[in-house]
């Protein structure tokens, strides 16, 4: 095991100087002029620091590894087939034939990229329908498609609230949406996760004081896994008078029946929530975001939204792909049943041999709780070994108690590949009680 041979007492140094910010030597200043030295950007010895300890631990890092093909349940990464847990490819899609052929005959049809704003050059038909398929889906009136799913968050909050408004968030929020509030200029407050009644309570106390309230939660939590209760925040809007906005980046195609997302899988009507977020690079195959609302919202972003009027409209390759991924979902739900399945006999295999899988709901993401970044750290890199690809979650992502891996399922893994992976688990975790 690389780094086993520290002592005790290095080992908890080691810990002391991986949770501390700022605890790194500083990297060796440039010969610049204060104003011109890049080696003291903010943030710049953190990276150090973590680089460091990876080092000191003898461990290679885990991010940023190519892998040669596509990336699903498998992966061959460095030459190497490996069971895949670090790819949002929930139903199979990315690489499915007839996903690569829609994008390849929108590439015949229109070229690689849209080359402008589609404000100023133009609209491509696949836009239109894919937007039409994703309005359906929610049983919304109007749909717009953004380049970025992170952009999406960021544009539309910042530019739909303003320094008299009130955004409610959950404290576990993507920081897409952070940023968002954050450019909006607008009070922003945060509530303990999925905690619909202190969300009341902050929105009951502050609501008045403000022009409009936005309430914002995710519809399935790609850190935990879980999902909150939406009919209890839909009410909560309703009764104070506030939108609702849920992030459905890790809903579609994971949640529901038949995978249309956090309502379905909660038994609310769609229209409950005002607006819709969601992605297209996961379940559906693509690269970018998207909003569903009522029309007039959506009219207002097509014209106004600095993401989208001044950004270049998405590609259409991605768009055909995405569309294409969304008529396969909806006519094989059985994709998103063997999902479920896999992520429930994962989180049932995961607890029975004693790990912490915190409150993981099992339907396409799961966590294992290590309680430590170098626990965590040295457990992906034993598990990638043993050949199962999984990323760690380590301070300050997350709080230190809270480090992790992060499994995310895909319909396509095989009941061989958990059961392997559990197994790789259980010795990963013996081996370095024992070291």
């Amino acid at each position: 095991m690389p780094g086993a041979g520290l002592s005790a007492a290095a080992r908890a140094a080691l810990l002391q100087r991986l949770t501390r910010r700022g605890g790194a030597s500083a990297p060796e200043a440039a010969a610049e002029s204060p104003g011109r030295d890049l080696s003291t950007l903010p943030g710049l010895r953190d990276i150090e620091m973590v680089r460091e300890a990876g080092a000191a631990l003898g461990l290679e890092s885990p991010y940023f590894r190519p892998h040669d093909g596509v990336a699903g349940a498998h992966s061959v990464i460095g030459g190497r087939d490996c069971v895949n847990f670090a790819s949002y490819n929930y139903i199979g899609l990315n690489g499915d034939p007839r996903v690569a052929a829609a994008a390849k005959a929108a590439i015949d049809r229109h070229g690689v990229s849209a080359s402008a704003s589609r404000l100023a050059s133009g609209e491509r038909p696949v836009h239109g329908e894919l937007e039409a398929a994703l309005a359906a889906n929610y049983e919304a009136e109007a749909c717009l498609a953004f380049v970025s799913g992170h952009a999406t968050n960021v544009t539309v909050i910042g530019h739909l609230l303003g320094a008299r408004d009130l955004i409610l968030h959950d404290q576990l929020i993507h920081n897409s949406v952070a940023e968002g509030a954050r450019l909006s200029g607008a009070r922003r407050i945060a509530f303990p996760h999925n905690d619909w009644r202190a969300a009341e309570r902050e929105l009951a106390a502050h609501r008045a004081r403000h022009g409009r309230a936005l309430i914002v939660i995710e519809g399935h939590y790609s850190m935990d896994g879980d999902v909150p209760d939406l009919g209890r925040f839909a009410e909560m809007a309703r009764r104070h008078d506030a939108l609702l906005m849920v992030d459905e980046a890790h809903g579609l195609g994971v949640l529901g029946a038949t995978g249309r997302g956090s309502f379905e899988q909660c038994g609310v009507e769609p229209g409950a929530v005002d607006i819709w977020m969601g992605t297209l690079s996961k379940t559906l195959s693509g690269c970018g975001g998207y909003i569903a609302a009522r029309r007039p919202l959506i009219e207002l972003l097509r014209h106004s939204a600095p993401g989208f009027v001044y950004s270049v409209g998405l590609a259409p390759p991605l768009a055909a792909a995405s569309l294409e991924s969304l008529r396969v979902m909806q006519a094989e739900p059985e994709r998103v049943a063997r999902l479920q399945g896999n992520a429930a006999l994962f989180l049932a295999l995961a607890r029975e041999a004693g790990f912490d899988t915190g409150a993981s709901a099992g339907l396409g993401i799961v966590p294992v709780i290590l309680g430590s970044s170098v626990a965590a750290a040295r457990m992906a890199a034993a598990l990638f070994e043993a050949g199962v690809n999984v990323q760690p979650i380590l301070f300050p992502v997350v709080p230190e108690r809270a480090a992790r891996l992060r499994f995310f399922l895909s319909s396509e893994h095989t009941e061989e590949d958990i059961l392997r992976t559990v197994a790789a688990l259980v010795a990963a975790r013996d081996g370095l009680r024992a070291g």
